[in-house]
């Protein structure tokens, strides 16, 4: 037996009082995952909150879709705010110069951005422009990833560094950015890629800069644990790192190793698991040391978690730390383990991606329909010549009591199970089964208002709200804009972004445009925990709702795939501005339908032909006239044209 869920309570009790923006911000936990960028004006708007000096700046984000609505960008829509990276990449750069500060460290801090996390032209392009003033770098995973880094980072005192497995082509252009004065360091994976660089660099006439990827055998928590201990697929272990030393001395290029690299996991919610893994790689930075490897830079890879639950915890999906503790942890642990051996303080790099975009990108979209479980319209006395089946039914809704919801809850059960049955068999009409579900629609319903007057309450009616909850249904595909939700069970942060000032009566789950099971969101964070519906308000006559999910800048974009053929959404960069205003920096058009066609090897053009001899073919059967056959191709080839999701 278990006591009522908060949310259902949440939900029911002071429905008299005033509602405010204020318990609307409670109820979605806004300040809990929001880390400060976001917020609920007293108006029920959200809002994107921007830092100017000592001035903040909140801008309603129920604006700034009324503007991509007046320039013809329709929902649904990847939003950016420049701002916000901004000020992400200003918060983790500063955190680290302050932990340096306070702790007397000896060096200073590198960080570097995974391009793999978001590849977008524009996202890159703030990071390398914005970090410029922290020589911020980029990590490139692949050649075309390295083209990418090349070409726009301008600043050669950040660092490009280089994962994963390189091929000839892939050193040569590493090694001739180096030769230009670039700080591109190869990090190598395994001894096979050692062999060709060193070949390369003989060849060129030119020296790398390395660094050696190692296996930690530090475990951490999180969905991506597998990415350390023993068994990772990552990285050398201690044997071979020693033969990768005893191949540079024999190189007469130990001297160009100069930098160590661990990777212990994405979004590690645990932060002793980070200080126990960055302990260990020092114990690997100070043996190389004692090896006669110069070295000089220590790269403790990813790892900073996002709190999308704002739960503080070590959940995979939550932190139990936040930016200056994970920042101090390094600092100390660093100096810690190498002061006692008189060691030089190592340059600190990381490589923070999803912490560093998650923040400042979010998906948009309206409400289309809205399937409710609310029985319909009952007569107040059974009707004549009914089934005693119904009657029954009749007399449980008129005897439901908060002491007798589990009797009333299996009663409802059974006769409405004993109709269906009569109904299988064609003994119950098609009326009387109607009759009968929304009766125990019209229990279950009862049975949920009283749930919190209940001393005990039995998981079945404990899950009574989650049964009765309605499908909304988003202009969104779950596959293409959100796909960590059905690939990882992901958590965003979701909620309408306007009236925020009444109270939401409404518990819902999500589904999307595709026509798939799958195609659902029914976990979201709320102020007591992940539940399994979200309080929503209804739909107005004519008005559109509009709903958000949060933290969405990292991975989402590049792993959507094209799922029942929705493409890519409209994205809208701004820039928020001192005085309150914002500019739409960028916009860029989501996929047409030729486009998505194209992706799967249709030619537009010869559908539009095979289409037009079909037509043709229905004017001489004498199906159509030539000129309803001239709408009939205007409206495919208009078609062709338009968004993949749906347009009012």
């Amino acid at each position: 037996m278990h006591n009522s869920p908060k949310i259902n309570t949440y939900m029911t009790q002071n429905q008299s009082k005033p509602w405010n923006s204020e318990e609307s911000s409670e109820l979605y936990g806004v300040s809990d995952w929001s880390s400060d960028y976001f917020g609920i004006s007293t108006e029920g708007n959200a809002v994107a909150k921007v830092q100017f000096g000592d001035s903040l700046v909140e801008v309603p984000l129920i604006d700034i879709v009324e503007g991509m609505k007046e320039r013809g960008l329709n929902m649904p829509a990847i939003l950016r705010i420049d701002n916000l990276l901004d000020q992400r990449i200003k918060q983790l750069n500063d955190s680290f110069a302050n932990a340096i500060k306070q702790a007397n460290y000896q060096n200073v801090y590198r960080g570097v951005f995974p391009i793999k996390v978001n590849q977008q032209c524009h996202v890159i392009e703030e990071i390398a422009d914005f970090g410029r003033h922290y020589h911020y770098g980029l990590e490139a995973g692949s050649k075309a990833e390295l083209t990418i880094a090349l070409s726009q980072l301008k600043d050669h005192d950040s660092l490009i560094i280089c994962n994963g497995y390189k091929d000839t082509e892939f050193i040569d252009l590493g090694l001739y950015a180096i030769q230009m004065g670039i700080n591109c360091f190869f990090v190598i994976e395994t001894q096979s890629e050692l062999e060709i660089i060193i070949e390369r660099s003989r060849l060129l006439g030119i020296e790398p800069l390395l660094g050696v990827r190692i296996r930690l055998a530090s475990m951490v928590e999180g969905h991506w644990n597998e990415d350390s201990g023993d068994r990772s697929i990552f990285g050398l272990s201690t044997n071979a790192l020693l033969e990768v030393v005893e191949q540079l001395k024999e190189a007469d290029m130990l001297h160009c190793l100069q930098l160590l690299h661990s990777h212990l996991g994405s979004q590690i919610p645990n932060i002793h698991n980070i200080r126990s893994g960055v302990l260990e790689a020092c114990r690997f930075y100070a043996g190389l040391v004692e090896e006669g490897v110069p070295m000089g830079y220590i790269d403790l890879g990813g790892g900073l978690a996002v709190d999308y639950q704002g739960s503080r915890t070590n959940d995979t999906h939550s932190m139990n730390y936040n930016l200056d503790e994970y920042c101090s942890n390094i600092v100390e642990t660093i100096q810690e383990s190498l002061d006692s051996l008189d060691i030089t303080h190592p340059i600190i790099v990381t490589e923070s991606g999803r912490a560093l975009v998650a923040y400042s990108s979010m998906l948009l979209f309206n409400i289309l329909d809205v399937r409710d479980h609310t029985p319909g319209a009952l007569p107040e006395l059974p009707p004549e010549n009914c089934h005693d089946l119904i009657s029954n039914l009749f007399d449980v809704l008129s005897s439901v009591t908060s002491k007798n919801l589990q009797e009333c809850y299996n009663d409802s059960l059974y006769y409405r199970d004993e109709i269906r049955e009569l109904f299988h068999r064609g003994q119950s009409s098609l009326r009387e089964r109607a009759l009968a579900e929304n009766l125990t629609l019209a229990i279950f319903g009862k049975i949920a208002e009283l749930l919190p007057q209940a001393k005990r309450v039995s998981p079945e009616l404990e899950s009574l709200p989650e049964l009765l909850s309605d499908i909304y249904y988003g202009n969104f595909s779950l596959f293409q804009s959100l796909p960590d939700i059905w690939a990882i069970d992901q958590v965003f942060p979701i909620m309408p972004i306007h009236r925020l000032d009444e109270q939401p009566s409404r518990n819902a789950v999500l589904a999307d445009m595709t026509c798939d099971c799958d195609g659902k969101i029914d976990s979201f964070s709320l102020v007591d925990g992940v539940r399994k519906t979200l309080p929503l308000h209804p739909l107005l006559e004519n008005a559109e709702y509009y709903l958000g999910v949060f933290l969405v800048g990292a991975y989402q974009e590049t792993l959507g795939d094209l799922h029942n053929l929705f493409g890519d959404t409209n994205v809208v960069s701004v820039h928020i501005n001192e005085n309150g205003s914002f500019d739409f920096v960028r916009e860029f058009e989501g996929d047409s339908i030729a486009d998505v066609l194209s992706y799967v090897e249709y030619d537009p053009k010869v559908m539009q032909e095979q289409f037009r001899c079909i037509a043709e073919q229905a004017v001489r059967d004498g199906k159509i006239s030539v000129a309803m056959r001239q709408k009939v191709l205007k409206a495919f080839r208009k078609s062709l044209q338009g968004y993949t999701f749906f347009e009012r």
